[in-house]
């Protein structure tokens, strides 16, 4: 089902982050699809910021998952972001322990989920992000 489609320039990040957060589900898995520089980490970062996290949030492309605390009384005391652009098969993120985490309950955000699809839970959101231009993005949200 499609819950939101639309094209946003880069100055308005917040806002869509703030649309994003409305449709997230108290357990909450959301998958950021795109092209290498549509935004997944910008955004991811802006849903993060207004999600109450204290952290540095940064690109886990090397690590694969950086775990975040958020400040007290925020929805979720965990966030989890996952980067799966660097592994080669679903079997690379189970040895890594990312299932752990997609069935914890904690918000996991994670970049290039089609590369270890048959790992994720039947429900979670999908973001699809795509270049308009040079400074405008097309974003749509489905759940699945």
């Amino acid at each position: 089902m499609q819950l939101l489609k639309r094209d946003f320039t880069l100055q308005e990040i917040a806002d869509i982050a703030e649309e994003i957060i409305r449709l997230i589900p108290s357990s909450a898995v959301i998958c950021f699809e795109g092209e290498l520089g549509a935004g997944k980490t910008t955004l991811i970062s802006s849903i993060c910021k207004r999600m109450g996290v204290i952290d540095n949030v940064s690109s886990p492309t090397f690590s694969l998952m950086n775990l975040y605390k958020t400040s007290p009384g925020a929805q979720y005391q965990d966030i989890v972001h996952i980067d799966f652009y660097r592994i080669s098969d679903e079997q690379e993120a189970i040895r890594a322990g990312i299932e752990e985490y997609l069935y914890s309950g904690a918000c996991c955000l994670i970049e290039w989920p089609q590369k270890a699809r048959g790992i994720l839970p039947d429900h979670y959101l999908l973001v699809k992000l795509s270049f308009k231009s040079a400074d405008k993005r097309h974003i749509e949200v489905i759940s699945t």
